[in-house]
């Protein structure tokens, strides 16, 4: 006599064909609106200044933060965690705490065409030279005690680093300021230091509005 099927054999047969239809549907369906979502994400990472960072620090990948933007044709203008070298870069220009990063604010480190001096102030500092200020450097040589020659622009255009505070013994003084000048304004700068001139910073802001 003939064995007849058992029931879960026969309800494995009976598996709708629909059903399977159905499913791969579904999965389809699924990877589609993943692709398209994929496709539509037009977001860059891109490196953001955690802190303010000042011209002429160097700074490396582990010094910012990585954010994912959408920037859209401007994505190329900002830096991408993949353009900072091992041995980091030089800030060029201050950039904010919380600012995107431009690509056009940092340089390698070989590359730097500045260096920095510490300029010690007469007096009291204006108020607006502070870190990432811009300044002239005018200085006027001594030609006997106290008396000047006219004073003229040494250096135009440099930015303040840091401002440091007189401590101790020199707490009468006024501040320093730590300033990033170029390279090749660098020997003139020591020298006016090194001969005692009387160095002044003007805010750049009120130079133009005077010569206005």
């Amino acid at each position: 006599m003939a064995e007849r099927p058992t029931r879960s054999g026969r309800e494995r047969r009976r598996v709708d064909p629909r059903l399977l239809l159905g499913l791969a549907l579904v999965a389809g369906s699924t990877i589609g609106v993943w692709a398209v979502v994929e496709a539509l994400d037009d977001t860059t990472r891109v490196l953001v200044a955690p802190a303010t960072v000042t011209a002429g620090s160097r700074v490396t990948l582990g010094d910012l933060r990585v954010e994912a933007v959408r920037l859209g044709a401007v994505a190329d203008g900002y830096l991408v965690p993949g353009d900072v070298p091992e041995d980091g870069l030089v800030v060029t220009r201050t950039v904010l705490g919380g600012e995107l990063v431009p690509a056009a604010s940092v340089a390698d480190v070989d590359d730097v065409g500045t260096a920095t001096v510490v300029v010690p102030s007469r007096g009291p500092l204006a108020r607006e030279i502070a870190p990432g200020a811009v300044v002239d450097v005018w200085t006027a040589g001594e030609l006997e005690r106290g008396v000047f020659e006219p004073p003229v622009v040494l250096v135009a255009g440099a930015e303040v680093a840091a401002v440091l505070e007189a401590e101790g013994m020199v707490a009468g003084d006024g501040p320093s300021v730590e300033l990033l000048i170029p390279r090749a304004k660098t020997a003139a700068m020591l020298e006016a230091l090194a001969s005692g001139d009387a160095i002044d910073l003007v805010p750049a802001s009120a130079a133009a509005a005077g010569a206005g």
